[in-house]
Formats: C-alpha cells, sequence, structure tokens
C-alpha cells in the first residue's frame, strides 16, 4: 500500500506506466480492454489487452526506430478513440512525454502548445491532419526548428527522423510521461508535467474509491469526456489499467445514443459532468428500466437538485468526486450519509491532506468558506502531484506558496470533515467540462477595434453549468446594436475554438476599477442582478457550435 488506506489492486511503488501494462498483458490478455461504441456505420470495436499490446509493440518501435526516446515530446491530435490510448502506451515505453491536443483548437492555440511545449513531432489522424499542419505553420519562425509531422496511419510505413538526440539514461518513475495544457488566470494555457510516479498514484487513487464504486476486473467504464482531458485520459484510463477492467470511450458525449451505447458495451460504471446529468434528465422517457447493466455514475459538478432527481427516478448512485489536473489523486464523497443534495465531494486521507485558507494564509474554522490548499504530507508535500507548470517555474512557486498546493476553489470544511465546494477563487468560468480563462477571451475581444475595454464573467447555464458573459465598453461613435455585437462574436469565433467566446454580450458605458486600473468585476452589476434579464443583451449560445 503506497499511499490511503485503503489496499489497491496493484503495488505501485517504483513502477512505471510500461511496467503496470506489462503486468497486465501478463495477467489477462484475453479481457477486453478499449472499446469504442458503433459510430454512424462503423461497427462496434472491443480491443483485448492482447490486442493493444501488439500495437503498442508496433508504434513504439516505429517511433524508437526513427530516433524519439527521453527528452523528446509529442503533440498528438487523433480525437477519443483507442489509438489515443495506445499511442500513450507506445511513448510511455520508450520515454516520449505524449501532449494531447484538443481537437477544437485553432491554429493560433496549437501554434501556442507546439511553441511552448518544444514538441519534437506531431501526429494527427487524417479528420486532423489539416489543423495541424495549419498549427505547425502558425507556430514556425527562423529561430524554431519546425516540429516533424507524420500522419498516424503513416506511422508504421516510417516517422521523420529526429531532429535531436534522445537523452541518455533510464525511464524513471519521476521521468515525464504528459504533458496536458489546462487553462490560467494568465489567459495562456499552462503545461502541466506529469510523472509516470503521479498518472500511476492518479489511477490508485480511482481504485481506491469505496463502495459503491469498488472498481474491478468486471467492471466496463463508459467515458463520455474527451481523451485529451485527465479525466478519461488518465484518472479512467489508468484506474481501469490497474484492475483488469474495460475502457468504452463514444467520440464525444451523444444524449441521443446514451442508452444505445450503455446498453450495447455493457457498461456498468459510467463518468460525468453536470452538464451529462441535467441531458439524461431532459429525457422524460428513459427510467430505470434503461440502465441496463449500469449500476453507478462518477463524477463532478451536478447540482444537488438535479443529483437528487436523478438518483431518485434512475435508483443508482452519483459519486461525486473533485480533482484538477494538477491534481488528480481524486476525492470522492463514496461515505454515507453522501450528503446529495449539496455540493460535498469527500473528506481529506493520509497522503492527501486539505486544509481551508483565508486570504491571509491563516487556516479557518469548520464551516468557514477559504481557499482550499492541499498537500501528500508534511514530510513529502509534492508526492502525488503534477511535477510543475512548463517555462512557468514562477507559476508553480505560487501554487506552492507556504508549501500547499492552491487549489483556486473555495471551500467549506464541515466540524466532521467533509469538504463541501462553494465557488472557483480563479477567474475560471467552466463550460461544459471545457475551463476557459476569462482573461483569454478578453484578450482576443480587445484585438477588435470597436472594442475599448471588457471584463468576461461566468453566468449561470441550466445545459452547460457556466457561459461566458462579456461586458464590453464599445469604441468612440460604435453603435451598440445587434449587428455590431454580432459582427464582435464573429471575429472572435473566428480566432478561438467553439466553446470559448462570449455566449452572453453586454454593452456597457464603463467598467469599474482599482487605482490601478484593474476591473472589479464583482461590482459590474449590483448585488441583486441578474444581468441575463437586461433587455439589451446578446445571447450567442446557440452560434457556439462546432464547425
Amino acid at each position: 500500500m503506497s499511499d490511503g488506506t485503503k489496499d489497491s489492486r496493484v503495488d505501485i511503488a517504483g513502477q512505471r506506466i510500461d511496467d503496470v501494462f506489462r503486468r497486465a498483458l501478463t495477467l489477462w490478455p484475453e479481457r477486453d480492454f478499449l472499446i469504442a461504441p458503433r459510430q454512424g456505420d462503423a461497427a462496434m470495436r472491443v480491443l483485448s489487452y492482447g490486442e493493444v499490446g501488439a500495437q503498442v509493440t508496433q508504434y513504439a518501435e516505429a517511433l524508437r526506430a526513427a530516433g524519439y526516446g527521453i527528452g523528446h515530446r509529442a503533440a498528438v491530435l487523433l480525437g477519443t478513440c483507442p489509438e489515443h490510448y495506445i499511442l500513450k502506451l507506445a511513448m510511455a515505453r520508450i520515454g516520449v512525454s505524449f501532449v494531447p491536443v484538443n481537437p477544437d483548437y485553432h491554429a493560433s492555440e496549437l501554434a501556442y502548445l507546439l511553441q511552448d511545449s518544444g514538441a519534437a513531432l506531431a501526429i494527427a489522424s487524417a479528420p486532423y491532419a489539416q489543423l495541424m499542419r495549419a498549427g505547425m505553420a502558425e507556430a514556425e519562425s527562423p529561430v524554431a526548428s519546425p516540429v516533424a509531422f507524420v500522419a498516424f496511419e503513416e506511422i508504421l510505413a516510417g516517422v521523420p527522423p529526429a531532429k535531436s538526440a534522445a537523452q541518455e539514461g533510464a525511464i524513471t518513475p519521476q521521468s515525464e510521461t504528459g504533458l496536458i495544457y489546462t487553462s490560467g488566470t494568465t489567459g495562456r494555457p499552462k503545461g502541466c508535467i506529469l510523472s509516470h510516479e503521479y498518472e500511476l498514484m492518479v489511477g490508485e487513487s480511482y481504485v481506491r474509491i469505496g463502495p459503491p464504486v469498488s472498481l474491478s476486473e468486471t467492471d466496463r467504464v463508459f467515458n463520455p469526456l474527451p481523451a485529451f482531458h485527465i479525466n478519461a485520459g488518465v484518472v479512467g484510463f489508468l484506474g481501469v489499467l490497474l484492475t483488469g477492467a474495460a475502457l468504452i470511450q463514444p467520440e464525444r458525449f451523444s444524449a441521443r445514443n446514451w442508452w444505445r451505447d450503455t446498453g450495447e458495451t455493457g457498461a456498468t460504471i459510467f463518468h460525468y459532468l453536470g452538464v451529462v446529468i441535467s441531458v439524461l434528465l431532459a429525457d422524460k422517457s428513459t427510467g430505470a428500466d434503461d440502465l441496463g447493466h449500469l449500476r453507478v455514475g462518477l463524477g463532478a459538478g451536478v447540482e444537488p437538485a438535479l443529483h437528487v432527481a436523478f438518483e431518485a427516478r434512475f435508483g443508482i448512485p452519483l459519486i461525486e468526486v473533485w480533482g484538477m489536473t494538477e491534481m488528480c489523486r481524486v476525492f470522492a464523497m463514496d461515505e454515507e450519509p453522501r450528503r446529495i443534495d449539496t455540493r460535498a465531494f469527500g473528506r481529506e486521507r493520509p497522503g492527501l491532506e486539505a486544509q481551508v485558507w483565508d486570504d491571509a494564509g491563516g487556516e479557518v474554522a469548520a464551516g468557514v468558506a477559504g481557499e482550499m490548499v492541499l498537500r501528500h504530507s508534511a514530510a513529502t508535500p509534492r508526492k502525488g502531484f503534477f511535477s510543475g507548470y512548463l517555462n512557468k517555474d514562477d507559476a508553480t512557486a505560487e501554487a506552492w506558496e507556504g508549501g500547499w498546493f492552491h487549489t483556486g476553489d473555495t471551500v467549506v470544511k464541515s466540524a466532521d470533515g467533509v469538504l463541501t465546494f462553494v465557488d472557483r477563487k480563479k477567474n475560471i468560468i467552466r463550460r461544459s467540462g471545457e475551463n476557459i480563462a476569462a482573461a483569454e477571451v478578453e484578450n482576443v475581444l480587445l484585438q477588435d477595434a470597436r472594442v475599448v475595454n471588457v471584463a468576461c464573467i461566468a453566468a449561470p447555464d441550466d445545459i452547460r453549468e457556466e457561459e461566458v458573459l462579456a461586458a464590453i465598453v464599445l469604441a468612440e461613435g460604435v453603435e451598440p446594436s445587434a449587428a455590431t455585437a454580432r459582427a464582435i462574436f464573429d471575429a472572435a469565433f473566428a480566432q478561438m475554438a467553439y466553446y470559448k467566446p462570449p455566449g452572453w454580450m453586454l454593452f456597457v458605458d464603463a467598467l469599474p476599477v482599482t487605482g490601478t486600473q484593474k476591473v472589479v468585476k464583482h461590482k459590474i452589476f449590483g448585488p441583486d442582478e441578474n444581468p441575463l434579464r437586461r433587455p439589451d443583451i446578446h445571447d450567442f449560445r446557440e452560434l457556439k457550435r462546432r464547425g
């Protein structure tokens, strides 16, 4: 037992991801591992551990033969499919850091990722090759060597040789195995460096969740969340790998196909965000008779009223958890009473200590709201956390100020130790599971000549949890009309992933500022005002769709 209070299915101490995978190949080569539900005319795909193992060996050898190894990073753009995980395992075997790419990025966003990560290789499947090449073209500069590109479908035929030699030495549990970009308050995503040890400890934390979850080899985990996020790409994937369970990943969440897909794949556990539960409840024709083998849901962000309604209608529990890319050894509200009419998400445990601090860095009393800070233990505070933000040592140090990791989330700890989510302290807007940095949206909007000043805040949304609301001060002479609003929206939409531009837009005469001219967002609207009820607000939510 390397961490926590419950025995895990495998001792991960001193292990690397490939060690755990090879163990799985020895123990259960014939067992189902990766499953893709049928999509359109394509039949359901089921790959066993042994079949995945054979492909991992092929891809690892192809990459190794081209000179890739320790010290290299590869940007991977495949969408959500079994091949995403096959490449991840192949790269873990040879020491290449796996950098997943969001298919909804625009070229400029992808260019930033390529430049910041220093990727040596870019891999994209046919549907995304044009986007990857566009990002590569924008990332090139006279002083930077262009990243090598290979289509996923051509890897086994030959990979362009590495432009730099791989590092000497051995892959260790502390070696970098992944780099996941997550939104921050600076406007640009930050690359979270993930080690083999960290990812395995994340998977172990899933295994540790007790009844009614108790992940085991007989489970088939249905995860409708994207593979390039940590929930599916690390938590679910490594949890399954450690137990010999199966991972079921649709291309994306589909309410229309939900019950068909969970039924045909024999799913027993499903992952969710709040939006998933909201959409499922909207279908009044479904109930417990539609569950098939489903026995429990695992996720975060469901509104308490919807949580109560779901369990009452379907008769299975939803287990609320908390995690973030920097520390995803999840808290889980798996002990009764689960307090489903609140946002309770669990308790601290040995190996994951939590305190609630005020703005001065002092611990608050039970029942008082403050920022949640975390550490592994006093002796090894950073064990089981990300390794740091790439190229941002100052941001890493700030996150660990005082020897505890600052989550940016406001919570309350009860007298009996239960942690309950209140709000996000950081200026992050969470829309359908996507973290959107308000500063990034503001920076794009300010490039529009019609915009003098702007502040983006989170507006509540019944379906998407939160939506971006932009309060905009227009340049002199610009008419505050619907046509102007649409033109500003269209310009932003052309530069950003579809989910980032403002879903709501409101023109204001001025924004409240401090003496140093920083916008005071909580003063934009009155304490009891709902800006969504203003008659002159512009609603673009229906235009925020994938192209």
